[in-house]
């Protein structure tokens, strides 16, 4: 396909890349395992550098043993490390997971708050974990994820040349409609699980195939 010039071809690209991505991924959601704002903040502090399947697999036990933040806040860091070892970087993990009980019990009533300001105080939350959450648990589009899925298929899409997170979201965010935010970012990830994987896409099969013009392209 020939790399569309205009500023009108742009954005029929994009509309047609939206369109592929609901045909394939009309239901798309967190593969996170949660029942509460609070547990899908653990979960996606969890996730860093470790599989969904992995962290859907420790989950229910420590919510079981942890059931609120006030539990959570009171567990010493070390303590916790053990519970979550197998989710890897668990030193790290423990001492972000109790910093940021102990924030959301002191500062905001127990409650995982609803705006990106606040939320970018909580230990453990950057703007990728802060969008999973406002996105997935309050339906709040306050960004679009931007995980290793997004950051590789939005540059294979040429919808950034981008690298750095930051820079490659305020990119799409141009772009992508609001209202589709926060669908976006879960039918990507979910694409690249699925069809576009990084060793071998399979394209044969994708709805993105004609819009696509990524070199390294299979047949």
């Amino acid at each position: 396909m020939k790399r569309p010039r205009s500023a009108a071809e742009r954005r029929a690209r994009v509309a047609e890349i939206l369109r592929g991505l609901d045909r394939m991924y009309p239901a798309a959601t967190c593969a996170l395992h949660h029942e509460s704002p609070w547990q899908l903040l653990v979960a996606t502090i969890l996730s860093a550098q470790c599989t969904d399947k992995r962290v859907n697999e420790v989950t229910p036990g420590l919510f079981a043993k942890y059931p609120t933040p006030v539990d959570f806040a009171a567990v010493r860091p070390e303590v916790l490390a053990n519970d979550i070892r197998s989710t890897g970087f668990f030193n790290n993990k423990a001492r972000s997971i109790v910093g940021a009980a102990r924030r959301v019990v002191s500062e905001f009533g127990g409650e995982v708050p609803r705006t990106m300001e606040e939320m970018l105080t909580i230990p453990g939350a950057a703007r990728k974990t802060a969008n999973v959450v406002l996105g997935t648990a309050y339906g709040i589009a306050s960004g679009i994820v931007v995980d290793t899925h997004v950051q590789r298929i939005a540059r294979r899409l040429d919808l950034t040349k981008q690298t750095d997170p930051v820079k490659i979201e305020q990119d799409l965010q141009k772009i992508i409609p609001k209202e589709k935010w926060i669908l976006f970012s879960h039918q990507i990830i979910l694409h690249g699980r699925a069809l576009c994987v990084a060793r071998s896409p399979k394209c044969a099969p994708c709805e993105l195939n004609p819009v696509c013009y990524a070199k390294d392209k299979t047949a």
